[in-house]
């Protein structure tokens, strides 16, 4: 299979995914209304509320959800042969992602940009909203803990990247003050925006910093950790015009220049697909490919962690509710279009089979190391560009994402803090400063308590896919309900839910197996929460969502 085709399959059926499938959802389902007052109106103050421009906010929105998942799923799950990969990715963003991105900020934009936690409160009950709340937190937890560890160790790994990593927040600075306080149009200071980013990607193999190895008592890792923890804790305070909307835009700019390169080298070179189409000689200990490929490739198929940032950022920012369906469902496709990059640089981006075999020689081998290395080489085939820079331009393109994830999460992480306090009478907790403390400071514990040297987030890791699935279908539930209680088909919704739910509890149940067999105590006790949260939110779901049904029949039989 060439690489070719594979690529215009992919990008075609999400094409015809945007243009039909969400026009249909939005319009006939959701039924966005031009003329609602959104929560960025009703209740702007400047910092958090505030209506933005659909663009700017696609790019906040799709670069908060995008991060390094969207690469490390899809990389890791080629293991099992490109086709399953393929598939997931592909049907996955029409049917599941865009679906639950776009209905995710109507549920919120309807119910005044709550989060879905909260929502989950109001349509279902306080106590599903408490166990919801608790699963929340532990994916926001493990995103901010483990991204931080990705970026240091690629800032370390690839020290020409450190110039145009840390220049790109300067760049965002700049952008927000040029759009919000000079009006320069937009397209000139997209355009000087994404100029100034490259010129930086272009000097940093020229000028590559790197941090010494040891700065005290600190390794050269765990300076790199509290260094962003320091930034995304500044980050989470500023109003989101500043630099979360700006930082966000440019780098959405960045990554469509950036996937419009190593798609157009695909096109030059041709490379051939190396890996197998399914296959059947996985490495030992490969774990079934049902239901764990569902709960492996989470990113860029469907994930919880878009409902988080979808109800918690991006609704607080909507300008008109017709604006969700190119906000959400488009950046669920941005999303996939990364991920079949991802499929395509790891399967097509090795010279034969056996050097694809060398990489992929165990479950969980891949991953963002596989993206650069594959990538690296179709764009040194295809455009020319040398091997340092190539990889310094998939470096840029990784770590910028991760790290507009962990600005996000870290806000979001900080009104979960802040709703705590609201719920359980804690005023204290409500004011952004000791929220954001106790977000960086819970962050910093898992990183440097559990694994002294600042890697602490990886020990969770594991129970991340499972985790945020989890949250992705109880997301879905949440839209269900509220479109039974609208009397609106509820068919798009719940199909998805309940594959999800499934391919999720069962993941659950075999990763609690597997942990028991190695006598892996704290991720077996972890697991085991999180699985009886997911089966006491459901059946808490499913029977509202039965009450609601039968109350909704009774008032149609009335009528």
């Amino acid at each position: 299979m060439n690489a070719i085709f594979l690529m215009l399959m992919g990008l075609g059926a999400m094409a015809l995914g945007y243009f039909v499938y969400s026009k249909f959802i939005c319009q006939k389902i959701f039924k966005v209304d031009p003329n609602f007052v959104t929560p960025a109106h009703e209740m702007s103050d400047g910092v958090d509320y505030v209506p933005t421009n659909k663009y700017v906010l696609w790019g906040h929105h799709f670069t908060s959800v995008a991060g390094a998942a969207p690469i490390i799923g899809p990389a890791i799950a080629v293991i099992w042969g490109w086709v399953p990969a393929f598939l997931w990715v592909t049907l996955g963003t029409i049917f599941f992602a865009g679906v639950h991105d776009a209905g995710a900020i109507w549920a919120s934009n309807r119910n005044k940009a709550k989060s879905i936690g909260a929502v989950t409160g109001d349509i279902i009950g306080s106590r599903a909203r408490s166990i919801f709340m608790i699963v929340i937190f532990l994916v926001l937890l493990m995103v901010n803990a483990v991204f931080a560890v990705v970026i240091a160790k690629q800032l370390i790994n690839f020290p020409s990247a450190t110039i145009p990593v840390w220049g790109a927040i300067v760049v965002a600075l700049i952008v927000g003050q040029l759009i919000y306080r000079r009006l320069i149009n937009l397209l000139v200071v997209s355009i000087v925006g994404v100029v100034a980013l490259y010129g930086m990607i272009y000097i940093g193999p020229m000028m590559p910093i790197s941090l010494p190895e040891t700065i005290g008592a600190l390794s050269d890792n765990e300076a790199w950790i509290i260094l962003l923890f320091v930034y995304a804790a500044i980050a989470s305070l500023l109003p989101v015009w500043m630099l979360l909307q700006p930082r966000d835009y440019i780098n959405g700019i960045q990554l469509f220049i950036g996937l419009g390169l190593l798609y157009g080298a695909v096109i030059i070179s041709g490379p051939e697909v190396v890996a197998p189409a399914f296959n059947t000689d996985v490495p030992a200990g490969t774990p079934s490919i049902v239901p764990l490929l569902f709960v492996t490739i989470a990113c860029g198929a469907i994930s919880g962690f878009h409902g988080l940032v979808a109800s918690g950022t991006t609704s607080k920012q909507l300008d008109k509710e017709p604006d969700l369906r190119f906000v959400g469902y488009f950046g669920a496709i941005g999303e996939g279009s990364l991920a079949l990059a991802a499929i395509i640089a790891t399967t097509a981006g090795f010279a034969t089979l056996a050097d694809w075999q060398s990489v992929y020689h165990a479950f969980g081998q891949g991953g963002v190391g596989a993206f650069i290395r594959g990538g690296a080489n179709i764009l040194e085939s295809g455009l020319g560009l040398d091997e340092t820079m190539a990889q310094t331009l998939l470096t840029v393109m990784v770590v910028l994402f991760a790290g507009t994830t962990m600005d996000t999460g870290l806000r979001l992480q900080r009104y979960i803090f802040q709703e705590w306090g609201s719920i359980y009478n804690m005023p204290w907790m409500n004011k952004g400063s000791v929220a954001t403390l106790l977000a960086v400071g819970s962050c910093l514990l898992l990183a440097f308590g559990a694994g002294g040297d600042g890697s602490g987030g990886l020990l969770i890791w594991p129970l991340f896919g499972t985790t945020n699935q989890l949250l992705g279908g109880l997301t879905l539930l949440v839209i269900t309900v509220m479109l039974v209680k609208l009397g609106r088909p509820m068919i798009y919704t719940l199909a998805p839910l309940v594959f999800l739910l499934v391919m999720t509890i069962a993941g659950l149940v075999i990763q609690l197996k597997g942990f028991y067999v190695k006598e892996d105590w704290f991720l077996f006790t972890l697991d085991l929460v999180v699985l009886i949260a997911a089966i006491v939110i459901t059946l808490e779901c499913v029977a509202t969502l039965t009450s609601t049904i039968k109350e909704r029949k009774a008032a149609e039989a009335k009528e």
